[in-house]
């Protein structure tokens, strides 16, 4: 049992894989009374020890928990748990789960379940099913590995066996899961860790949060990972020599942009040196290349002079980019920085102190005065994207540097803002190194995620046909 915090109000420790949570019928050491036991010895407390149980985690499943060492602490921790999102407490797992690679777009998985008493096990029902619950969770794909994918999930209900039965049900059961994985082969240890616990102190209302990682067996291939992922980083691809890290948005990517929260930091602070090859604007998602050691970045940087990594970008913009008939085309427009506004100037021809801007453009959908389309740079330039396509009308969604204003604040646009405020995302990557390049190895790798609009776009467009 390690403990991660305490004080006199609460204890966090780290559950042991295989442990009850608390005493049953095999009796077996079980958690609540270790914690016990813990604090009448080092706190020489007299009688019986006060521990409030207020969450649970099954047993052969290891991570944070958090006890009450008051029944005052216990009054206001439980209600916490009971609430999902928002105010509540949230629980954030680590799976790693076999089948098909999943897709890198978060989503959020919906079902109803029944457990069934006798058999210890619960099942996917049909809605309407006598005693079945709804059972909701968010799933977002961090990296794929020979043919297993490091899942994140965060719990929106709470139910028996919930993350276990959801995913062998879509069919990607947890690797090593005895009960719910046909394929799992006697004395694996499931791949299911809950790494991260955050909630309210319930004195000093301070919002914490903890996080401990899972160690041994199939972890080992995903160390790193699971390193950046108790850091806030989504790292879907890494080797010795780079790490591609997917950025939320609202993040600035190194620590010489400025600001408190950077992936830099947050790299660091998971143990990891890397050097940043390239930037993205603080409220762009998506797909950002760090280099792992020096001669990885001057690889990098060198394609990166030479224009021979591929970058490519989704958006929802403003009505259809024309392209005189044709769903795609190059926007070849020049760039003029306005240092004082912090934004460029675009024209259709160059001027004095201007950069050539290349972009081009295809059209993925469209509906209901909006497209989505994806552009891929040709040179690179600041603000490129975003300034180039509000100069031929189709502002970005959600970007009010260089958007409209009344667009961004549409109300028939809101549900497509939701999963991002500004509707751009860098979702590809397709590497080109010249020869002799200490990285030519990588050449024609290529990486691709999901914008987090894209389902939301795609279902809109089809429900306007």
């Amino acid at each position: 049992m390690k403990i991660l915090y305490e004080d006199n109000h609460i204890i966090v420790v780290v559950k042991p894989v295989n442990m009850p949570v608390q005493a049953d019928e095999t009796g077996d050491p079980d958690l609540l009374t270790r914690v016990k036991a813990y604090i009448k010895e080092k706190y020489a407390k007299p009688g019986e020890v006060y521990c409030g149980l207020v969450h649970r985690l099954d047993r052969p499943v290891g991570g944070v928990m958090v006890f009450a060492r008051t029944s005052k602490a216990a009054s206001r921790l439980m209600p916490q748990f009971a609430q999902k999102g928002g105010a509540g407490a949230e629980k954030r797992y680590a799976a790693v789960v076999c089948g098909e690679p999943l897709p890198y777009l978060p989503a959020i998985v919906e079902c109803w379940m029944k457990k069934d008493e006798a058999e210890r096990k619960s099942y996917v029902v049909p809605e309407g099913t006598e005693g079945a619950k709804k059972a909701v969770l968010e799933r977002r794909t961090v990296c794929v590995k020979d043919g297993l994918s490091l899942v994140d999930v965060s719990l929106r209900t709470g139910r028996h066996h919930q993350i276990r039965v959801q995913l062998s049900s879509a069919g990607n059961p947890i690797w090593g899961d005895q009960k719910y994985n046909p394929e799992a082969v006697p004395g694996q240890q499931i791949a299911l860790f809950a790494y991260s616990l955050t909630f309210e102190h319930p004195t000093t209302h301070e919002r914490m949060t903890f996080t401990a990682l899972p160690e041994g067996g199939v972890w080992e291939r995903f160390g790193d990972e699971m390193r950046l992922l108790s850091a806030g980083v989504s790292c879907v691809f890494s080797d010795p020599d780079l790490l591609i890290i997917n950025k939320p948005a609202g993040v600035t990517v190194a620590n010489a942009d400025g600001g408190e929260d950077t992936l830099e930091s947050r790299i660091a602070s998971a143990g990891i040196k890397a050097y940043p090859v390239h930037r993205l604007d603080a409220k762009t998602s998506g797909l950002v290349i760090f280099a792992a050691n020096l001669k990885a970045k001057e690889a990098l940087d060198e394609a990166m002079r030479l224009r021979t990594v591929k970058k490519t970008y989704r958006a929802i913009v403003k009505g259809v980019p024309d392209f005189g008939g044709r769903r795609f085309g190059t926007l070849k427009l020049y760039a003029l920085k306005d240092a004082e506004r912090g934004l460029v100037r675009v024209f259709e021809k160059p001027r004095p102190g201007s950069a050539e801007m290349e972009t081009f453009v295809r059209v993925c959908c469209a509906a209901g005065g909006v497209s989505m389309v994806d552009a891929e740079l040709v040179t690179g330039r600041t603000h490129q994207i975003r300034a180039s396509l509000a100069h031929i009308g189709c502002p970005i969604l959600g970007d009010d540097k260089y958007g409209e204003r009344e667009f961004n604040r549409d109300p028939a646009y809101k549900a497509l803002k939701k999963a991002a405020p500004l509707c751009l995302t860098s979702t590809g990557l397709v590497f080109g190194f010249p020869e002799g390049s200490y990285l030519e190895r990588l050449n024609g790798a290529a990486v691709r995620i999901e914008a987090p609009f894209e389902k939301e776009m795609k279902l809109w467009c089809a429900s306007k046909r």
